[in-house]
């Protein structure tokens, strides 16, 4: 069992909790006792794709770390909480609501290489105490701006997303809940999937109370800082409502599954069932093929020399076994991490 297990994570449940409901899913399918963690954390108050590395997969969770993470979240309008989301008290209001078009117009100045300040309720440390414990007891925390990359930006309505521009206004689509009251299917538009409805959306100039974004950011973007400040440049004030991580690295929903999914495949011990393997979390790095003299040369530690390849990171393997994340320079291999397998 080395590899990858992508929860679906629900509302309310932390990370940690993740990872210890693999823990318990791997106990109670008999398959002993592996190393466990996960690749990003998600807030209890978020849903979606939570990476699980399981095994040898842990040595790669850093790496994970690193990656870009795609998001869906709401942005309310009107009011501001003490942590930027519907969990904190209102500290600022404004009457000011926005239309879809302003909406628009000001994704531009989002989009690209940006610098945020962190919510005061983060995981961030300040002297040695995490920034939320700090907050919580009524501290004042101030935390330096910090630059990341918005690789993309878009509404509902912008480029094929969850809506799409149909004459007299905008059509979108509606997952889960309740079905609209009117609803409406727009002439050479796609069928709604299963789940789904189609229901008018606000026009470009009617006042929003509220809008829902996609995001495409760099490691270290905070979601609540960017609905803070595209709310600011609008005019006025606003907090997230809803959250969703769809796609963490190279892993999105389509790999995901629901605790009740992990529980019921643990109780037939079938959890092999949905381990991807530990090369997926890989998949931007070329493999490296190995000889068994070679293979059992980095499992050594020694370094190989006069290897044909360009400089840069690859996938070591010996038979489709990985066998190290190794570094290539001048013809010589490092092994930069090992597996045990």
């Amino acid at each position: 069992m080395h590899g990858w297990i992508i929860l679906d994570k629900p509302l309310g449940l932390g990370s940690t909790q993740g990872v210890s409901a693999v823990k318990r899913a791997l106990r109670n399918g008999g398959y002993g006792k592996f190393k466990v963690g996960h690749g990003g954390t998600l807030d209890p108050l978020a849903t979606g794709v939570l990476p699980i590395a399981v095994g040898e997969a842990t040595k790669l969770a850093g790496r994970m770390l690193d990656s870009d993470k795609i998001y869906d979240f709401t942005v309310m309008f009107g009011v501001q909480t003490d942590t930027l989301d519907a969990e904190g008290v209102s500290i600022a209001t404004s009457d000011v609501r926005p239309t879809m078009a302003a909406v628009e117009a000001v994704l531009a100045q989002f989009t690209g290489p940006i610098s945020q300040v962190p919510p005061a309720y983060s995981a961030l440390k300040v002297d040695g105490e995490r920034a939320y414990d700090l907050a919580r007891a009524g501290h004042e925390v101030v935390l330096a701006s910090r630059d990341v990359t918005i690789h993309s930006l878009s509404s509902p309505v912008r480029g094929g997303g969850p809506a799409q521009l149909v004459e007299g206004g905008f059509r979108e689509r509606t997952v889960g809940g309740e079905p609209p009251s009117t609803p409406v299917q727009a002439d050479g538009g796609p069928p709604p999937r299963a789940g789904e409805e189609l229901q008018d959306a606000p026009l470009p100039h009617t006042p929003l109370e509220e809008v829902t974004l996609t995001a495409h950011v760099s490691k270290g973007t905070y979601i609540r800082s960017l609905a803070r400040d595209i709310a600011i440049a609008l005019g006025t004030v606003g907090h997230v409502t809803m959250l969703r991580r769809t796609k963490a690295g190279p892993f999105d929903l389509s790999a995901a599954i629901s605790l009740d999914k992990l529980d019921e495949l643990a109780k037939a011990s079938a959890l092999e069932d949905v381990l991807l393997p530990l090369r997926v979390a890989l998949d931007d790095i070329p493999a490296l093929s190995l000889t068994p003299d070679q293979a059992g040369a980095l499992r050594q530690g020694r370094i190989l020399a006069g290897i044909a390849a360009d400089d840069g990171q690859y996938f070591a393997e010996l038979d489709a076994v990985p066998v190290a994340l190794v570094e290539v320079e001048d013809g010589d291999v490092r092994v930069v991490r090992g597996f045990n397998l």
